[in-house]
């Protein structure tokens, strides 16, 4: 039996990390700017902001497709994106359950599909960036 994971684990702990820095303070304020109703003005930073949480997503998975070691750039960044958004989300739908609130579970499935679809990208930048022979840390 094989010791060796399909994962590389130091490439997803990367890009998570990314991730974590970039999408995670974007999907934060993009949820308090846009509040219970988000009209005019309001949702349109709302918006701004949830793009630039999606940005950070397609940042971490890019950055964990470049890394991997194990050439499965694309399930790296998927798996990448989805466990950065699903882990906060975890804690943010726990804590809010724990107040009381009502969780939007269409919101929740909605914007996973938005992380997993960076993901893809992701997993794509960093297959074509090692395509193209630049690898991280100046390995070749």
């Amino acid at each position: 039996m094989s010791t060796e994971s399909r994962w590389d684990r130091r490439a997803i702990r990367a890009g998570s990390l990314v991730s974590l820095v970039f999408a995670v303070p974007f999907s934060v304020a993009a949820r308090l700017v846009a509040g219970d109703d988000a009209s005019g003005g309001r949702a349109t930073v709302a918006t701004l902001l949830a793009l630039g949480a999606a940005v950070g997503f397609l940042l971490g998975a890019g950055v964990a497709a470049w890394h991997q070691e194990q050439r499965t750039p694309l399930s790296h960044g998927i798996l990448t994106a989805g466990l950065a958004y699903a882990i906060p989300q975890f804690v943010l739908v726990v804590v809010k359950v724990a107040r009381g609130g009502d969780v939007r579970w269409s919101g929740v499935i909605f914007n996973l599909t938005v992380a997993l679809a960076m993901g893809v990208f992701g997993g794509f930048l960093g297959s074509s960036m090692r395509s193209k022979g630049v690898l991280p840390g100046g390995r070749r």
